[in-house]
């Protein structure tokens, strides 16, 4: 009894120093629940009075310039609502949920010699993916033919996109391989640590940080809620004996408690990092968004960084041996506690960057957001090796590439199923994954 209360203690201390640093960060509370700011002027709609966070919007143009005073209607999910163009051609109507609505333009408000683009379809269907914006454009001019990309484009703007979404999968996947490499847990709580990151940015980017100094202090942050749980929790646990099965149901009990420790500070709604709606960048005929190609090459670096430092450095020869065979490594004079617990606060920190780079990339930042990518995490990991950390890099960006490409022929809101049955095909016919070694597996 007295070693089950120390073992409740120290989860509970774990959860108390989350707690903490969420209400360092507490004005994101305030933030999550301040009432919207109300409509501008010039739009109207048939919806309650109180305002909607999730919004279908965008802008009529044509070659003189912006098109006001044009009627826009959005109709679906038991919901309709309406908008006027501004004076800068902008729209905006609030919608109660997300899902699939019928968007319609009112052409007979229309100004004299303005028209849709021959082979605009209207009203045209919207859907909602993981973000809490959709857009609808209608383009207008007389003598345009409304024309979609090609699927030469498309493929090569959905191959950037995977390769982005691969690697900041793969930056969360390497921490959960390392950990699980060195210590053989498979940790559930992973998840709670990438949502803690992009929190935490958004906490004290609402205290009045600057963005740079908030990413900063976030990733800090993920270091160390790392550190501690190895600390408070593991260690004490690997040196009782703890079996492997009962350490992952304590994680998935963490798991469950971060969550929604999470959710008590920060709150249930949808918020977006500052420059989350970033503006599309033209490659010739390719259209690729500006966080998109940031996220790839912010991933791209520190993998490789990471990489080098397994390769290169006696740190990380001692992270590979303790991986290999702890037994071993321990006898050959390798501090296996102090390998096993950087790797733990090196896992913090890639995962918390990874939740920064995630918030991003859907955009919004939500209290189980984590959640929602663990398994896709997972899959990474599986599909490359347990164990193996060039695996986790590996069979995160297929994972990624997959997801994205799958759009081309799947629903967006189907996307994720793919890669969730990659995992299962894997473990039914090489469960040691692409690069991992038979005997790993169990």
């Amino acid at each position: 009894m007295p070693k089950l209360a120390r073992l409740w203690g120290k989860l509970l201390a774990i959860l108390a120093m989350t707690a903490a640093m969420l209400f360092i960060a507490s004005p994101s509370l305030a933030a999550t629940t301040a009432p919207a700011p109300a409509p501008a002027p010039d739009t109207t709609t048939s919806a309650p009075a109180e305002p909607f966070r999730d919004t279908i919007s965008g802008v009529l143009r044509n070659a003189e310039g912006p098109v006001p005073g044009v009627r826009i209607t959005a109709t679906g999910e038991g919901f309709t609502g309406e908008a006027v163009t501004g004076e800068n051609g902008s729209w905006s109507i609030g919608v109660p949920e997300r899902g699939t609505y019928q968007v319609e333009v009112d052409v007979s408000t229309f100004p004299e010699g303005v028209e849709l683009a021959e082979g605009t379809p209207n009203p045209r269907e919207v859907t909602f993916t993981n973000t809490s914006n959709a857009a609808a454009i209608f383009p207008l001019g007389e003598g345009i033919v409304f024309q979609g990309a090609s699927f030469g484009e498309q493929l090569v703007e959905r191959l950037i996109a995977g390769l982005s979404f691969g690697l900041l999968l793969a930056l969360a996947a390497v921490g959960l391989n390392l950990i699980f490499g060195t210590t053989g847990l498979t940790n559930f709580a992973h998840g709670e640590m990438v949502t803690l990151g992009a929190v935490l940015v958004f906490g004290f980017n609402a205290a009045g940080l600057p963005v740079w100094l908030a990413i900063a202090l976030a990733i800090v942050g993920g270091a160390v809620f790392g550190y501690t749980q190895d600390a408070w929790l593991w260690k004490p646990l690997r040196r009782r004996g703890s079996g492997l099965i009962p350490m992952m149901i304590v994680s998935i009990g963490l798991a469950l408690a971060s969550r929604y420790v999470i959710q008590f500070f920060f709150g249930g709604a949808t918020q977006q990092l500052p420059g989350a709606n970033s503006p599309i960048l033209e490659f010739g005929s390719i259209s690729i968004s500006r966080n998109t190609l940031t996220s790839l090459v912010v991933s791209a670096i520190v993998i490789i960084a990471i990489g080098l430092l397994l390769l290169k450095t006696r740190l990380g020869k001692a992270t590979r041996a303790v991986s290999d065979n702890p037994a071993l490594a321990a006898a050959s004079g390798i501090d296996v506690d102090r390998v096993i617990r950087i790797v733990w606060t090196a896992g913090g920190v890639l995962a918390a960057l990874g939740g920064i780079l995630w918030a991003y990339y859907r955009p919004g930042v939500t209290f189980n957001m984590g959640q929602q990518i663990l398994l896709l995490i997972f899959a990474g990991v599986v599909l490359g090796g347990l164990g193996t950390i060039f695996g986790a890099l590996l069979g995160s960006v297929l994972v990624g590439l997959f997801v994205e490409l799958s759009t081309l022929w799947l629903e967006a809101d189907l996307k994720y199923v793919g890669a969730l049955l990659i995992m299962i095909v894997v473990l039914l016919f090489r469960p040691q994954g692409i690069l991992g070694r038979k005997e790993r597996v169990g």
